[in-house]
């Protein structure tokens, strides 16, 4: 079995691999092949993809994605192999925390490498439509709310990801009280971000995204969230979860109303 950099000659191949309950697997590929800040794999056998695996790179963590085997090839090893692969290429002096968010498929396999349970994902989703008024506070993004926005961000995740949210700061919102930045909503970064310091304005964002979608995920520990989902008549279908190796970080799940997405938390 080899281990190559994926090109962007392999996106048609890759969706052999395709989960059926998975967006398309493609669009984020094309990212990591042209990203500098990622480094995605493929695993082959006789010159055929059996296995992908990438590294999102970030200030100094490190996120796993899209770790997918081939469904011809499951249940031979080959999905704990390919994370310890990706695992090991990460340098630990620079990146001293390693991220994933697992399925239940994939959750006992990384139990084996050394992943630890750090926290739950809860998935909601409803049939109905959320109409709601919205407050004064929310305004479009400008760029003087740049540096309030990424402290914020890095005050709840614990990282730094400037790099990954300046590319979707054109259509974000923020929500503004008392001449402060106090939540914000990236509508285009994957399942839509939201982040906030206090309890209203992650509602109030939380509003505003759920106008146009009928699911939200966010961390179990946030009750504020929960509670407004489930008053809401939304219900929770399914729960991921966040694991880490390497160093605890202090981050704030609490801050977190809509996460980016199954590869970046």
């Amino acid at each position: 079995m080899q281990q190559e950099q994926i090109t962007i000659n392999d996106l048609e191949e890759l969706k052999n691999l395709q989960p059926p309950d998975w967006d398309d697997i493609t669009v984020p590929h094309q990212w990591y092949v042209g990203s500098p800040n990622c480094s995605p794999f493929k695993w082959t056998i006789n010159d055929n993809i059996c296995g992908i695996g990438t590294i999102i790179y970030h200030e100094d963590t490190a996120w796993l994605a899209h770790i997918i085997v081939h469904a011809d090839h499951r249940n031979k090893g080959l999905g704990r192999i390919i994370t310890q692969g990706l695992v090991d290429r990460v340098d630990r002096s620079k990146y001293q925390t390693i991220y994933l968010i697992a399925t239940d498929l994939g959750y006992p396999v990384y139990q084996k490498v050394g992943f630890e349970l750090e926290g739950i994902y809860s998935h909601f989703s409803t049939n109905d439509k959320l109409v709601t008024p919205l407050p004064n506070s929310i305004l479009p993004y400008s760029e003087k709310y740049l540096e309030e926005v990424l402290m914020l961000d890095r005050q709840v995740s614990g990282e730094g990801r400037q790099h990954k949210l300046q590319l979707h700061l054109e259509d974000a919102v923020v929500f503004k009280s008392d001449d402060k930045i106090e939540g914000a909503f990236l509508p285009n970064l994957l399942n839509g971000l939201i982040i906030a310091n206090n309890p209203e304005a992650g509602v109030e964002l939380m509003k505003l995204r759920l106008q146009t979608v009928n699911y939200a995920i966010c961390p179990a520990e946030n009750e504020i969230a929960t509670a407004f989902l489930l008053q809401h008549n939304f219900e929770q279908v399914r729960i991921s979860r966040r694991m880490r190796i390497g160093a605890a970080r202090e981050w704030q799940p609490a801050g977190l109303y809509n996460r980016i997405s199954g590869q970046l938390g």
